[in-house]
């Protein structure tokens, strides 16, 4: 791959020296992770999907239970959806568990429940983006493939282009040229887990090791970076959307909802609305018709079929179909019943 156009010494000298300081940091530093002390492809795509936006003292029990519930790409992919659903709670992003399944099934249909190790074929499963894909390929299989989840991102930008804030230096796709570009052909597994472990303990978000930094004499944002993270920061701050009070929140509670009703059982629609907000009314019906439908789009929640009361008279609600009632149409509403998958 060319190195055109990126900030990267060509002197093999230079590039192993950086390699072997951040190798050797990691050596002294890294944690013991149980996703580390296995090259199981399922065990790592369950880790992987598991930590997008889910610290790693969250995950960890997590991580434990999923596989003694689901110890096989095959158990997960022949389990119902309620019940993969029901075993994410306290992981938030309920979406990712639907994906992971999704992948799983796909795995089984497609390779015979084997997980390709050709970051191509990786992309191509439902779910898949281009980190997941690679990291799948590296930590499963060892494979030299570069690629860059968030702490890839900033320790790359940081150490080759400067500071992220107030604004990158770099475009995504460019920090992923770099990261494939900086991989070694040997210790592939070794140098993505120490970039991603640099971020998330020494090269943090908020506040950087610079002053004991191993790296420091290599690194384009250490001359500025303490002044510029704290301005970025005071500018940032105020624009940034709470989580309380959001959809993804309401989502999140109609879901949890959901998953106090014994498996396979369902409840009205309308009964939920005060379990999901202290101040649902009425007026809330249309506002919880289009999150039960959101959820349902991603997989996350299904519509019953059943009788509805529409002025004193039985009808039958079809899926789907009679999903386009207006905000006010309480009866319909009223008449739905829900659960999980």
């Amino acid at each position: 791959m060319s190195t055109s156009g990126l900030p990267i010494e060509t002197d093999p000298g230079r590039s192993s020296e950086l390699h072997q300081r951040l190798l050797d940091w990691y050596r002294h530093n890294r944690r013991d992770l149980p996703w580390r002390r296995t090259r199981d492809p399922y065990q790592v795509l369950v880790s992987e999907i598991m930590l997008q936006q889910t610290q790693v003292d969250r995950v960890i029990p997590k991580y434990h239970a999923f596989l003694e519930q689901f110890p096989t790409i095959q158990a997960l992919a022949e389990a119902p959806a309620s019940e993969v659903i029901r075993a994410w709670a306290g992981l938030g992003y309920n979406r990712r568990a639907v994906n992971l399944q999704r992948t799983a099934q796909a795995v089984v249909e497609r390779y015979d429940g084997v997980m390709p190790s050709d970051p191509e074929l990786l992309r191509g499963l439902p779910g898949i983006g281009d980190y997941t894909a690679g990291a799948v390929a590296c930590f499963a299989y060892e494979q030299p493939v570069g690629f860059a989840d968030a702490n890839i991102r900033r320790v790359l930008q940081r150490l080759f282009f400067g500071p992220e804030l107030p604004e990158r230096k770099a475009s995504d796709s460019t920090i992923r040229r770099l990261a494939q570009v900086l991989v070694p052909e040997r210790d592939a597994y070794a140098w993505n887990q120490a970039l991603i472990e640099f971020g998330a303990l020494q090269c943090t978000s908020r506040k950087p090791a610079c002053l004991i930094c191993p790296l420091q004499s290599d690194c384009a944002a250490f001359p500025e970076i303490q002044t510029v993270l704290g301005q970025g920061r005071a500018r940032t701050t105020p624009a940034e959307t709470p989580f309380t009070g959001s959809t993804r929140f309401y989502r999140g509670r109609l879901i949890a909802a959901l998953r106090e009703l014994p498996a396979g059982a369902s409840s009205p629609l309308i009964d939920l609305g005060p379990k999901i907000r202290d101040d649902f009314s009425p007026n809330y019906t249309g506002w919880l018709l289009d999150l039960a439908k959101g959820l349902e789009r991603d997989g996350l929640l299904c519509f019953e079929t059943g009788a509805l009361q529409d002025d004193g008279n039985q009808r039958i609600a079809e899926e789907q179909a009679k999903y386009d009632a207006k905000a006010g149409d309480r009866a319909t509403v009223a008449g739905l019943r829900v659960r999980l998958p």
